[in-house]
């Protein structure tokens, strides 16, 4: 009996020992180290911001100042991951992941949204625009807004629309200068009505493939060429895999700006405060240097490139226009009467005297 209690003792000592070594009763050892940057990060706001250009363009440089900003104005409670370059999604399948929330942002062109809602199709009728100013106040005027409300039964919200540049034709057959020199041609283009529309009036055959495998059906000769703007070409090196470039300025290409809308309703009123005005100072800037980027790639592929650029004559930009008249007739029965009319008093205010 006396061995066992013996046994109880040291047991019961040793039960003590730990109690007192694992608390600090005395108060006398040093203090746990805290770590002030682990603060608030399990309440941080992520946005996953997805994107397909490369970060060198427009587009690229905008999702990067456009996170910058909403972090400086939200004191860094709302963090902007980018993904760029298609790295999570490509442009066929953004707009599923974001409807799904599967991001929380996307920036797809324009023209991506015309086979959801087709009076987006507007934005993509050659020579709709025929100036930056043209394009900014359709955008910024009844056009843009009658687009968004387009978004409401949706779940993505539009916050507005990016900007990049006039698009161009480049191919890698022969110069391309009158209409009848698309004839035969097998094109790149993105989806949508009025883009099938337009090469269709030029006898042109087309596949409708991603931006990120454009390089690759271009250097296997699957296609003849494509259209788009300088900076894209530039960014993306289709240059490489071309010999022709036309300064055509036939359609424009922005983007649309879009938030996940179940997301978007649960921030914060400061939070989406924040970021409106983060989007609304992003707009401003890249509407200003998309055309100092367009042009300076411009100069680049005049100074380092071995690619043939031609600019059409007045002469021959009248000939385009006639060849693409019949686009307006193919497709304004389906958008809204009041868009069209929009454009062609924007095309009236904007031409040349």
């Amino acid at each position: 009996m006396k061995s066992i209690a013996v046994i109880a003792a040291f047991i019961l000592l040793g039960i003590l020992t730990a109690i007192f070594s694992g608390y600090n009763l005395s108060g006398s050892t040093s203090p746990i180290v805290h770590d002030d940057e682990q603060d608030g990060i399990s309440d941080q706001v992520i946005i996953r911001f997805s994107h397909v250009a490369a970060e060198n363009t427009p587009k690229g440089m905008a999702a990067r100042y456009f996170a910058e900003a909403v972090e400086t104005k939200t004191n860094h409670d709302v963090h902007v991951e980018i993904y760029s370059n298609g790295e999570i999604y490509q442009d066929q399948n953004e707009w599923e992941a974001l409807t799904n929330g599967k991001v929380e942002m996307i920036a797809p062109a324009t023209a991506k949204l015309s086979t959801h809602f087709p009076n987006w199709q507007v934005l993509d009728l050659p020579y709709a625009f025929p100036t930056y100013q043209a394009v900014q106040e359709a955008y910024d005027g009844k056009i843009g807004k009658e687009l968004m409300k387009d978004l409401s039964h949706s779940n993505a919200k539009g916050l507005g629309f990016w900007y990049n540049g006039f698009k161009q034709f480049t191919n890698d057959t022969h110069p391309i200068l009158q209409p009848e020199d698309m004839e035969q041609l097998h094109f790149r283009t993105m989806p949508g009505p009025t883009i099938k529309a337009q090469f269709d009036a030029l006898n042109t055959s087309t596949s409708q493939l991603s931006f990120n495998k454009t390089y690759r059906n271009l250097e296997v000769d699957f296609i003849d060429g494509q259209e788009n703007t300088v900076s894209n070409i530039y960014s993306k090196k289709f240059y490489q895999e071309q010999k022709y470039m036309t300064i055509s300025n036939h359609a424009y290409l922005g983007y649309a700006v879009l938030v996940n809308e179940q997301f978007w309703n649960k921030l914060s009123k400061s939070h989406q405060k924040a970021i409106s005005e983060a989007n609304d100072e992003t707009t401003d800037w890249v509407r200003r240097h998309s055309i100092e980027i367009n042009d300076s790639h411009i100069r680049q592929l005049k100074r380092t490139t071995d690619i043939q650029i031609d600019t059409l004559t007045n002469d021959q930009y009248q000939k385009w226009e006639k060849a693409f008249s019949r686009v307006y007739f193919q497709v304004e029965k389906s958008i809204s009467p009041s868009l069209m009319k929009e454009v062609h008093r924007i095309q009236e205010n904007y031409s040349s005297p």
